[in-house]
């Protein structure tokens, strides 16, 4: 089972009000050197079957029509790695 990860941000040029309380608020929590903040959202998506062109390219147009709103949200497909299982003797 592969995971596919989509990144869905704001755009530039779209305030964002999460992102800019939080980053006014991180000095008065003793967090300094922050000069921005953008807050956006992540969705991890568990695929059955093979991970091929086809099943991202499905993906992607879940993201751009589903996930995103593509009028003020950006969007990055990525294929994430399998995590290694520890185990513990």
């Amino acid at each position: 089972m592969a995971r596919v990860v989509v990144d869905v941000m704001l755009k530039p040029e779209i305030l964002d009000p999460q992102g800019q309380a939080v980053q006014r608020a991180l000095p008065r929590l003793g967090f300094e050197g922050i000069s921005d903040v953008r807050q956006g959202k992540r969705f991890e998506l568990e695929v059955d079957g093979p991970l091929d062109e086809a099943a991202l390219a499905r993906i992607h147009e879940m993201a751009e029509t589903f996930l995103a709103n593509t009028v003020i949200e950006d969007f990055v497909v990525k294929v994430e790695e399998a995590e290694a299982v520890k185990v513990e003797s």
